[in-house]
């Protein structure tokens, strides 16, 4: 399973930041001093704003062509020829444009801010495999492997377990004709192994007190109708091989040495709400299992 873990940084758009950042030096050349990609009335659009925008629309699934490039090319260059009209217009002296350029601006160097904090704090191996034997050691409970027959109504769940009662073996074809489970009724309600917590209460409550290759004999009511369950197998929930899972691990503690080191330059500032109430502090998200069942 995939592990839902990634670093924070302080900007959601990174292309948008990127856009911003591209704006060429005073002499012609791009910003950052580097090579052009192609040049504007005399402006450079750097090479390497392109190549980044390149790499991150292949990472959204946009091919890396010439084409692609070329297109990225005729964006920045009308964001380049807009942006000239509007300092013309001195639309960049405006209270609100000024404020949010300001704004943007703190944005990126908060993110290279954070960039440069997991470039020079790096994640010990050692740190990583503690961290990996620690989570290892909260992993309990067991994973089963089971099928259901979902329908509407009870007297219809009654009649499934009545004919299972004579058919035991018929599981699979009642599930296919029966169930309104479509993900699973073309597979016969198989489920796959899964971790009864995900399932609704009720499910995970009746499955656990299934014998191997037994049925429940009573129909299970559910937020979703009345469910007839086999359990098929069950084993204990084991983790995947440290390997496997080692860059989402130092993914994590990057995260959390991020975390703390922001917190600690808010701690020492001196923050006010002027003007406004100020809103509830958003709840923390948890900290994710850096480890789950495969």
């Amino acid at each position: 399973m995939k592990l839902p873990i990634s670093v924070t940084l302080l900007v959601s758009a990174v292309s948008s930041l990127a856009l911003v950042a591209c704006g060429p030096a005073k002499d012609g050349g791009p910003a950052g001093g580097g090579a052009a990609a192609a040049k504007v009335n005399g402006k450079a659009i750097s090479a390497q704003i392109v190549d980044t925008l390149a790499k991150q629309g292949a990472g959204q699934g946009r091919p890396d062509t010439p084409q692609a490039r070329r297109a990225i090319i005729d964006q920045l260059a009308l964001q380049m020829l807009a942006a000239d009209e509007a300092v013309k217009k001195g639309l960049d002296k405006t209270p609100l444009v000024a404020e949010e350029i300001d704004t943007i601006r703190q944005s990126i160097l908060a993110n290279a801010y954070v960039q440069d904090l997991i470039k020079n704090s790096p994640v010990s191996e050692e740190s990583v495999k503690a961290e990996y034997e620690r989570i290892k050691a909260t992993i309990t409970g067991t994973e089963y492997k089971a099928r259901h027959i979902l329908v509407e109504k009870e007297s219809e769940a009654k009649d499934v377990i009545a004919r299972l009662r004579k058919e035991p073996g018929a599981f699979a074809k009642l599930a296919t004709e029966k169930s309104k489970d479509t993900g699973s009724r073309p597979r016969g309600g198989d489920l796959g192994w899964f971790d009864p917590r995900r399932m609704v209460p009720e499910f995970g409550a009746a499955l656990g007190k299934l014998e191997k290759g037994k049925f429940t004999l009573e129909p299970v009511r559910t937020q979703y109708g009345y469910h007839v369950i086999l359990l098929e197998d069950s084993k204990p929930i084991e983790p995947p091989p440290f390997d496997e899972v080692r860059a989402q691990v130092r993914e994590q503690l990057q995260q959390q040495n991020v975390s703390k080191q922001l917190e600690a330059l808010k701690t020492g500032a001196k923050i006010e709400m002027v003007g406004a109430s100020a809103a509830a502090p958003a709840p923390a998200p948890p900290v994710p299992d850096a480890i789950k069942s495969k």
